[in-house]
Formats: C-alpha cells, structure tokens, sequence
C-alpha cells in the first residue's frame, strides 16, 4: 500500500507542480491575530461552561464564517456536548487491613482518588484487594495479567504504563514508546470492563511520565464526562496510590513494587489475591451542563460524504487563584497558535482555485483537556461518518519559536500519512523525526486519538525540535522550559515578539497534504500496528 500511495502522490504532484515544492501564500498576520485573539485576557481563559465559552465559540464561528464555511451541524455552526461534572470529596482516609496490621492511607498524600459513578455517597466497605500487574490484557503479545484472577467486585491493584518501558527490548510491547495497553485511561476502562468495584494504579514518576503531585491535584478538581448512559462504564472508585504507600501495603506481604515490577518485566506470573481489604468512603456532588463543538464546512464537489477534518480544540482552565500577578490561563500556545493553525488552513482551503472535491471540516471541539470529551462525542454523532471521514489532522502545543528542520511525528508508525509527511517535509527541506519521549504516550492525549479509536487514519505532527537558526539543543531546551514553566500556567500568554516561521511551515505542509487527499480518487491513508486495546 505503502509504494501505491507513493506512486499515486507522486503523480499528482508531477500534475499540479513544476518539480517544485507547492507553495502557499501563508498569511502571519492572520496567526498572530487569532492567536492574539484568542489568547487574550477578554475570553477569560476559555473555561468550559462560563462566558469565556460563549465569547470563545461566537468568535470561531465569525472566523467561520468570514473565510467562506458554512454550519457544519445542519444549520448551526455548534454541536451540544451533554456533560456531567463531578466532584467526589473523600470524607475518610483509606483503610488496608492484612490480616491483624493496618494500613493508614492518607487522603490525598498517600490516596488520590475520585469516584467516578453517580452517587451522592460512594462507601467501599472491605473491598477485597487484587494485584493484576500491569493491568493489561494483550492478546497480540501474549500477556495477560488476568488470566485465572476473579476482580468482579473487588479492587485492582495494577502498575503504570506497560512491562516495554523498563527494558531496552523493542519486542517486548514497543520498548520504551508507550503503548495504549500503558495509559491509565485504558486501566481504568479495562477494570470497569472487567466488573472490579475499585481501580489503584501505583503512582511512579517514571512511568507515569509526571510527579505524584498530578493524579494528587486531579483528585481534587472536579471530573467531567459525557452525560450519556450509552457510554457509562465506571468503577465506583479510581485513581492512584503514591509508590511509597504502595510499599507499605506490600511489605506487609513480602514483596516490594521493585520486585514485583521486575517479576512482571521478566514474564512471570505476578497477579494475586492479596488477602487484603481496603474500605474509603467519599461523597459526590453532580452538576449536569452543555459545552460546544464548533464546526465549518466547506462541501465537496465530487464526494461531499467523504470528509477531511482539521481540529484543533478551544478551551482552557478559565481564571484561577493569582499566581506572580497572573491569575488568567490564556492558553496562548495551548492551544490558541493552533487555532490559528487550523484556520490559516481553512482559509488557503477556501481561497483556492482548486475546489476540493472531498469535504473539508474545520473542527474545534471543547473539553479537550478533560479527556478528549468534545472529540469523543463528536466521533459518536459526526457530521460524515466515521467510515467516509479520510483522515483527521490535529495539532497541540505549537511554540512558536521559528523556522525548524524537523517536521515531529508524534505517534510515529500509527498510519500512512506518515508516509506522505515523509515527502512533503523532504520538499520543504525538512527530514521526519521520532517523538523523543515516547514513553510519555502523547499520541493517546489529544483529540486525534478519539479520530484514531473511531477507526480513522490520524495524526500529531509539527516541527518542535531542531531550529534552522539554532540548532537542536536549543530547540529542546526551549520547548522543555515552555512545559517546565509555562505550560498548564497564567503564564501561557500570547508574545508579539515570537516568530512565527515554523508554524507557517506547518501550515504549508498541512495544507498541501490536505489539497492532495482531497482529490476524490486518492485511497484513505490506512491505520497501522494497532493494537487490540486501541
């Protein structure tokens, strides 16, 4: 498939260029302006649910449509997303008993935990404890840590990310890069699959990616979800356990998380009953809301049931306690360049004496940063079926820091649009790099992977990590001190002085792809290597 796609682009190309790179007149000062925009103090940090939604959403759906889009929900440019919000207040800490010794875990230093059910009060009362491993079942790896264990009401004890991130052995999972099988989300979901009362992931920062201090604060914040019984299915508790308090519990059986990790990276059988019993009681408070995708659409000539989206999503964290002087999460760079991103692409889309024979969908789903909750829901109720949706564009976190060598595939090996980044960065002088930190498993957290479970061919990719100015060291450092410092912060705010070369390169390259897949004849880009959790 791999050369028919090659020999299909490279024929097309040799149509609709002079042996040249295909050139777009990309416009900076549509960037900075929507990026400034949005960026700016007065959408009140795009908090879901506030007036920064409303001021947000009406905005995109102006941008809409000023370069030429219609409504991409029959008449309106917006899709109402049903959300639960949950709060769960943990009113104890939580008990271990083993045997006659007793196991005090502190909420939340030792216990971070939420209950993600729909119950004013969550009680678990001598849960019965189970250590699964990983918590992973892979047939096409031939591991399973459930195998003969009986979890239905009980509470799984289960390790971060998956047994290929402790070696350097590339058959073993992926290696280092993280499969799905090693996010907590697919714990969580396999554990719910499974009947289990209660979900523990041991907290660890290697594997996890980030310090306990993460599950710690989530477990304080409040939980959204999709307020559809159709696709509710939680265990009455989740979250985590510090490795230190994990400790404790297994010393008092012999073990510690080392020996049990390494027991499991080697292949043996580790999951036990744990003759243990946990009891933790919480209270619930619910509040049922509305938040927004939006969507434009530009018809196809020839095949408008078939549709390319780009998508970028549009919320943030609204206003939150002052920090240095700042109290507004501007979300700048996350995700407001991307915005702008996706509708300089839209633009160049709408302006170009090609019409596109498919459908071109700009998408901007909300609550992103939730869980991927407006992209899930989307792919639930799309505008084109998921079946005749090509391919889904997405993009997060562009600093703009200039013009860069490298075009970062995140999720690399996932699909054949690797393929086609592969030429068109090459024609733009520019040579396909690896995630860096595949252990980190960003391809499972932004909004294309909803795209991607849904079946769809979807990609993450921007050039982040070797400068044509400054090299690859600074490219890193910089970008490592954004999410060091200013990621997730009051301090994601929008810069006049910031350089915006390489997102127009991203842009070009983006857009020239998009212009050849939407040629009606050209194959649908098919996923690659998935796994059966994905």
């Amino acid at each position: 498939m791999r050369s028919l796609i090659l020999y299909a682009l490279t024929g097309i190309m040799l149509l609709t260029t002079s042996c040249g790179s295909n050139t777009v007149e990309v416009s900076v000062d549509n960037l900075w302006r929507i990026c400034g925009t949005l960026g700016s103090d007065e959408f009140m940090g795009r908090k879901l649910f506030t007036e920064g939604e409303v001021l947000t959403i009406n905005y995109l759906q102006e941008e809409l449509q000023k370069i030429g889009y219609a409504p991409g929900f029959g008449d309106s440019y917006f899709q109402e997303v049903p959300v639960l919000e949950s709060t769960t207040r943990v009113v104890s800490d939580g008990i271990v008993r083993i045997g006659r010794q007793q196991v005090i875990l502190n909420v939340y230093d030792d216990l971070a935990v939420h209950a993600p059910y729909p119950s004013d009060k969550v009680s678990i009362r001598d849960s019965e404890l189970v250590f699964c491993g990983f918590g992973i079942e892979a047939p096409e790896y031939g591991w399973d840590d459930f195998a003969d264990m009986d979890v239905k009401r009980k509470t799984i004890v289960v390790l971060i990310n998956d047994p290929g991130l402790y070696t350097e052995d590339t058959t073993l999972f992926k290696g280092r890069e993280m499969t799905y099988y090693g996010r907590w989300t697919y714990k969580y979901e396999k554990a719910a699959a499974l009947g289990a009362e209660e979900v523990l992931i041991i907290h660890e920062e290697m594997g996890a990616g980030y310090g306990y201090n993460v599950p710690k604060n989530s477990a304080i914040s409040s939980h959204l979800y999709i307020d559809d019984e159709s696709v509710w299915n939680k265990c009455k508790l989740a979250g985590w356990v510090s490795a230190e308090a994990a400790d404790r519990i297994f010393s008092e059986l012999g073990y510690s998380i080392e020996q049990l990790r390494m027991m499991a990276v080697r292949g043996e059988q580790v999951s036990f009953p744990m003759n243990a019993t946990i009891s933790v009681d919480m209270e619930n408070t619910f509040e049922r809301n509305v938040s927004h995708n939006v969507a434009g659409i530009i018809k196809g000539s020839v095949k408008p049931e078939e549709a390319i989206i780009v998508s970028a999503h549009w919320d943030h964290f609204g206003i939150s306690i002052p920090s240095n002087g700042d109290s507004i999460f501007n979300g700048a760079v996350d995700n407001g360049v991307v915005m702008a991103w996706a509708f300089e692409i839209g633009r160049l889309v709408a302006e170009s004496k090609k019409k596109p024979e498919r459908s071109i969908i700009l998408f901007f789903p909300t609550a992103e940063e939730q869980g991927l909750i407006g992209s899930e829901y989307y792919t639930l109720h799309p505008i084109v079926p998921m079946n005749q949706t090509v391919v889904c564009f997405n993009n997060d976190i562009m600093v703009p820091r200039g013009a860069m060598n490298d075009l970062t595939i995140i999720g690399y090996g996932q699909s054949e649009l690797d393929d086609l980044f592969k030429v068109y960065a090459e024609k733009q002088g520019r040579y396909v790099m690896l995630d860096p930190n595949p252990e980190s498993g960003l391809f499972y957290r932004s909004d294309h992977y909803a795209f991607y479970k849904a079946g769809v061919a979807s990609s993450w990719a921007l050039g982040c990590y070797d400068s044509k100015e400054h090299g690859k060291e600074w490219a890193t450092t910089t970008y490592n001190d954004f999410v060091k410092n200013l990621y997730h912060t009051p301090h994601d705010n929008y810069d006049p002085e910031w350089d915006w070369a390489g997102v127009m390169q991203d842009v070009e390259l983006t857009y020239n792809i998009v212009e050849y897949l939407s040629h009606a004849g050209i194959p649908f880009p098919r996923q690659k290597n998935r796994s059966k959790s994905d």
